[in-house]
């Protein structure tokens, strides 16, 4: 499974949806919602037109953050931080996601009732400048203690997802290398083929 999280901030050329729709076209899977700054009344009529467009190709849209908003459209998913998750009971008719960083909180967000969790940041990435990389060994030991689905995110690429599929990652999310990239659909054309080689081998 291929998941694309957006940032409209750094889309290098065309528009903010064309770059989602492309890359869904290149084979993305799952579509995050991620546009944290934006308020409620800013974010609804994007999360709107992109879920119209996502449901034409029967690609899950998830809301990073803002659950008024996923509530109102009726989203696949609900995407949150650990700490939040933990906090707040959050009631979602839908995928509930959760961003971890350790396998402490991967194994408590799978008590908690989390669907899959966000696995970060695996190699080193410009998102996090300065923050030392978890690297391949932290999904090895997330995927040998949890049962939901781990999502691995993180300075992913074609050159790496090898080493993070081969680590048991049930899926790869990725934003910069779609969303920065000047050929969307080539770059999430490239990622889906590694996968489906990598699946095709299992």
């Amino acid at each position: 499974m291929l998941y694309l999280i957006t940032n409209r901030k750094i889309i290098k050329k065309d528009s903010f949806i064309k770059v989602i729709e492309d890359a869904v076209k290149g084979g993305v899977d799952v579509v995050i919602l991620r546009e944290k700054d934006l308020s409620y009344n800013e974010l609804l009529p994007i999360a709107v037109k992109l879920k119209n467009i996502l449901d034409g190709y029967n690609i899950p849209l998830i809301i990073n953050g803002n659950l008024d908003v996923a509530k109102n459209i009726k989203a696949s998913g609900f995407h949150t931080s650990f700490d939040r998750f933990i906090k707040e009971k959050i009631e979602f008719k839908g995928l509930l996601g959760v961003s971890v960083h350790s396998l402490e909180e991967a194994i408590i967000s799978e008590e908690y009732g989390a669907n899959y969790i966000l696995a970060s940041h695996i190699f080193e990435t410009e998102c996090k400048k300065g923050l030392k990389p978890k690297g391949i060994k932290m999904i090895e030991e997330i995927k040998r203690n949890v049962k939901i689905p781990v999502i691995a995110l993180g300075g992913i690429n074609h050159e790496n997802i090898d080493k993070v599929l081969s680590a048991g990652a049930d899926g790869i999310a990725v934003m910069s290398y779609i969303m920065a990239s000047e050929e969307p659909f080539l770059s999430a054309k490239k990622l889906k083929m590694k996968i489906n080689e990598f699946l095709s081998k299992k």
